[in-house]
Protein backbone atom coordinates (compact mmCIF):
# COMPACT_ATOMS: atom_id res chain seq x y z
CA UNK A 1 0.00 0.00 0.00
CA UNK A 2 2.90 2.47 0.62
CA UNK A 3 4.70 1.95 -2.54
CA UNK A 4 1.82 2.46 -4.17
CA UNK A 5 0.92 5.68 -2.96
CA UNK A 6 4.73 6.76 -2.78
CA UNK A 7 4.94 5.47 -6.97
CA UNK A 8 1.75 8.21 -7.29
CA UNK A 9 3.16 10.93 -5.30
CA UNK A 10 6.37 10.86 -7.80
CA UNK A 11 4.02 10.39 -10.91
CA UNK A 12 2.50 13.42 -9.95
CA UNK A 13 5.36 15.53 -8.81
CA UNK A 14 6.86 14.19 -11.85
CA UNK A 15 3.81 15.24 -14.00
CA UNK A 16 4.15 18.92 -12.24
CA UNK A 17 6.92 19.37 -13.57
CA UNK A 18 6.72 18.37 -17.27
CA UNK A 19 3.66 20.68 -16.82
CA UNK A 20 6.00 23.56 -15.92
CA UNK A 21 8.86 22.52 -18.61
CA UNK A 22 6.45 22.71 -21.40
CA UNK A 23 5.02 26.25 -20.00
CA UNK A 24 8.46 27.47 -19.58
CA UNK A 25 9.25 26.83 -22.75
CA UNK A 26 6.38 27.26 -25.21
CA UNK A 27 6.34 23.63 -26.23
CA UNK A 28 2.17 23.15 -25.73
CA UNK A 29 0.09 25.17 -27.97
CA UNK A 30 -1.98 27.45 -26.73
CA UNK A 31 -5.08 25.72 -28.04
CA UNK A 32 -4.29 22.77 -26.24
CA UNK A 33 -6.98 22.59 -23.27
CA UNK A 34 -7.96 20.33 -20.53
CA UNK A 35 -5.13 18.64 -18.49
CA UNK A 36 -2.69 21.41 -19.48
CA UNK A 37 -2.54 23.89 -16.28
CA UNK A 38 -4.44 27.46 -16.81
CA UNK A 39 -6.55 26.02 -20.03
CA UNK A 40 -9.13 24.60 -18.85
CA UNK A 41 -12.74 23.48 -20.65
CA UNK A 42 -13.91 27.10 -19.56
CA UNK A 43 -11.39 28.58 -21.72
CA UNK A 44 -12.10 26.47 -24.64
CA UNK A 45 -15.62 27.87 -24.33
CA UNK A 46 -14.50 30.75 -24.05
CA UNK A 47 -12.20 30.80 -26.96
CA UNK A 48 -14.46 29.23 -29.40
CA UNK A 49 -17.03 32.14 -28.47
CA UNK A 50 -14.14 34.99 -28.78
CA UNK A 51 -13.62 33.05 -32.34
CA UNK A 52 -17.58 33.14 -33.44
CA UNK A 53 -18.21 36.68 -32.43
CA UNK A 54 -14.77 38.11 -33.73
CA UNK A 55 -16.20 36.49 -37.71
CA UNK A 56 -19.37 37.78 -36.75
CA UNK A 57 -18.03 41.22 -36.29
CA UNK A 58 -15.76 40.83 -39.89
CA UNK A 59 -18.83 39.14 -41.58
CA UNK A 60 -17.87 35.68 -41.74
CA UNK A 61 -19.61 32.56 -41.15
CA UNK A 62 -18.04 29.48 -38.58
CA UNK A 63 -18.33 26.20 -39.82
CA UNK A 64 -17.20 23.76 -36.24
CA UNK A 65 -16.04 19.95 -36.46
CA UNK A 66 -15.71 18.39 -33.53
CA UNK A 67 -13.99 14.66 -32.95
CA UNK A 68 -13.18 12.42 -30.72
CA UNK A 69 -9.69 10.70 -30.84
CA UNK A 70 -10.85 7.13 -29.83
CA UNK A 71 -9.05 4.77 -27.63
CA UNK A 72 -6.28 7.42 -27.94
CA UNK A 73 -4.98 6.66 -24.51
CA UNK A 74 -4.33 2.96 -25.31
CA UNK A 75 -2.68 4.01 -28.80
CA UNK A 76 0.16 6.17 -27.37
CA UNK A 77 3.55 4.74 -28.96
CA UNK A 78 6.07 4.62 -26.54
CA UNK A 79 9.01 5.05 -28.39
CA UNK A 80 6.97 7.88 -30.24
CA UNK A 81 6.95 9.65 -26.59
CA UNK A 82 10.29 9.34 -25.94
CA UNK A 83 11.08 10.90 -29.34
CA UNK A 84 9.03 13.69 -29.11
CA UNK A 85 10.20 14.78 -25.58
CA UNK A 86 13.82 14.47 -26.85
CA UNK A 87 13.16 16.42 -29.73
CA UNK A 88 11.23 19.00 -27.70
CA UNK A 89 14.21 19.96 -25.99
CA UNK A 90 13.79 17.98 -22.77
CA UNK A 91 17.15 16.85 -21.18
CA UNK A 92 18.12 13.19 -20.99
CA UNK A 93 17.64 12.50 -17.77
CA UNK A 94 13.64 13.04 -18.70
CA UNK A 95 13.74 11.37 -21.73
CA UNK A 96 15.91 7.82 -20.30
CA UNK A 97 13.52 8.22 -17.18
CA UNK A 98 10.46 7.82 -19.55
CA UNK A 99 12.47 5.18 -22.29
CA UNK A 100 12.71 3.18 -18.99
CA UNK A 101 9.20 4.25 -17.40
CA UNK A 102 7.38 3.41 -20.62
CA UNK A 103 9.59 1.38 -23.18
CA UNK A 104 9.82 -2.02 -22.96
CA UNK A 105 6.96 -3.05 -20.28
CA UNK A 106 4.58 -6.04 -20.78
CA UNK A 107 1.24 -7.03 -19.32
CA UNK A 108 -0.83 -10.08 -18.07
CA UNK A 109 -4.85 -10.11 -18.75
CA UNK A 110 -6.89 -11.84 -16.12
CA UNK A 111 -10.15 -13.26 -16.68
CA UNK A 112 -12.55 -15.88 -14.55
CA UNK A 113 -9.33 -16.80 -12.72
CA UNK A 114 -7.28 -17.40 -15.65
CA UNK A 115 -3.60 -15.46 -16.18
CA UNK A 116 -2.86 -14.98 -19.72
CA UNK A 117 1.18 -15.50 -20.95
CA UNK A 118 2.97 -11.75 -20.50
CA UNK A 119 2.70 -9.97 -24.01
CA UNK A 120 4.46 -6.39 -24.58
CA UNK A 121 2.39 -3.68 -24.26
CA UNK A 122 4.46 -1.01 -26.41
CA UNK A 123 1.75 1.80 -26.50
CA UNK A 124 -0.90 3.24 -24.28
CA UNK A 125 -1.14 5.33 -21.21
CA UNK A 126 -3.18 4.71 -18.27
CA UNK A 127 -5.81 6.99 -18.71
CA UNK A 128 -6.33 7.96 -14.48
CA UNK A 129 -2.45 8.15 -14.20
CA UNK A 130 -1.39 11.60 -13.14
CA UNK A 131 1.20 11.51 -16.55
CA UNK A 132 -1.83 10.79 -18.59
CA UNK A 133 -2.21 14.40 -19.31
CA UNK A 134 0.56 15.65 -19.64
CA UNK A 135 2.01 12.63 -21.85
CA UNK A 136 -1.18 13.18 -23.98
CA UNK A 137 -0.54 16.57 -24.53
CA UNK A 138 3.19 17.08 -25.31
CA UNK A 139 2.24 14.05 -27.85
CA UNK A 140 -0.47 16.01 -29.70
CA UNK A 141 1.72 19.18 -29.42
CA UNK A 142 3.36 18.92 -33.21
CA UNK A 143 0.68 18.09 -34.89
CA UNK A 144 -1.28 21.22 -33.24
CA UNK A 145 1.80 22.93 -34.09
CA UNK A 146 2.29 22.22 -37.63
CA UNK A 147 -1.78 22.31 -38.26
CA UNK A 148 -1.64 26.35 -37.57
CA UNK A 149 1.62 26.28 -39.37
CA UNK A 150 0.12 25.35 -42.14
CA UNK A 151 -3.45 26.71 -41.89
CA UNK A 152 -2.88 29.68 -40.00
CA UNK A 153 -6.32 31.21 -40.70
CA UNK A 154 -8.11 28.07 -39.40
CA UNK A 155 -7.90 26.81 -36.01
CA UNK A 156 -7.94 23.57 -34.64
CA UNK A 157 -8.12 23.28 -30.10
CA UNK A 158 -7.62 19.74 -28.79
CA UNK A 159 -9.46 18.52 -25.55
CA UNK A 160 -7.25 15.99 -24.68
CA UNK A 161 -8.75 13.40 -26.62
CA UNK A 162 -11.36 15.69 -28.06
CA UNK A 163 -10.36 18.49 -30.82
CA UNK A 164 -12.49 20.90 -32.84
CA UNK A 165 -11.57 22.22 -36.40
CA UNK A 166 -13.04 25.90 -36.92
CA UNK A 167 -13.38 27.44 -40.00
CA UNK A 168 -14.45 30.89 -40.88
CA UNK A 169 -15.15 32.64 -44.07
CA UNK A 170 -18.10 35.06 -45.75
CA UNK A 171 -19.71 31.69 -47.34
Amino acid sequence: MLLNTLGKLFEKAIANRLQWEAARFGLLHPCQFGGVCQNSTEDAGSYLTHLVRAGWDRGYKTSVVAFDLAQYFPSLNHTAITLILDRMGFVDNIVNFFADYLVGRYTKLSWDNQLSDPFSAAVGVGQGLALSPILSALYLAPVLWKFHTKRPTDQLISYVDDGTIIVQSKT
